[in-house]
C-alpha cells in the first residue's frame, strides 16, 4: 500500500469517525490495538485464575467467555482511551454499543 492509499483510508477513518484529525485517527487505532493486546495477554492468567481451562470448546466456555471478556474488554478499552486523551471519542463508542445490544434505536 502506497502512501497515498494510506492517506486516504487515514481519512476515510477520519470522516467516519468524525475526528479532528489524523493524528487522532492514529491515536484511536493505537487504542484499539493496545487494548486487543492487552486482553489477549491478560485472559488466560484471569481463565486459570477461575480454574477454567480454554482448551476444549463448548457452548458454555463460549458463553462464559463473552461474559468476562467483553465487559473486560469494553473497561479496558476506555482505560487505553483516557490515558491517550481519547477518552470522550471511547465513552461515545461504548454508549453506542451499549445501545445495540439492549436493542435502542437512539
Amino acid at each position: 500500500m502506497d502512501s497515498s492509499n494510506k492517506q486516504n483510508f487515514l481519512q476515510k477513518l477520519q470522516g467516519k469517525w468524525q475526528l479532528n484529525s489524523i493524528k487522532q485517527v492514529l491515536l484511536v487505532l493505537l487504542v484499539f490495538a493496545l487494548t486487543g493486546f492487552t486482553i489477549l495477554f491478560i485472559k488466560q492468567p484471569i481463565f486459570d485464575l477461575l480454574g477454567i481451562s480454554m482448551e476444549k470448546g463448548g457452548v458454555w466456555k463460549t458463553i462464559l467467555y463473552l461474559l468476562l471478556v467483553l465487559p473486560l474488554y469494553q473497561a479496558v478499552l476506555l482505560l487505553w482511551g483516557f490515558v491517550f486523551g481519547q477518552f470522550s471519542f471511547f465513552w461515545e463508542h461504548e454508549k453506542k454499543f451499549f445501545r445495540r445490544i439492549v436493542g435502542k434505536k437512539n
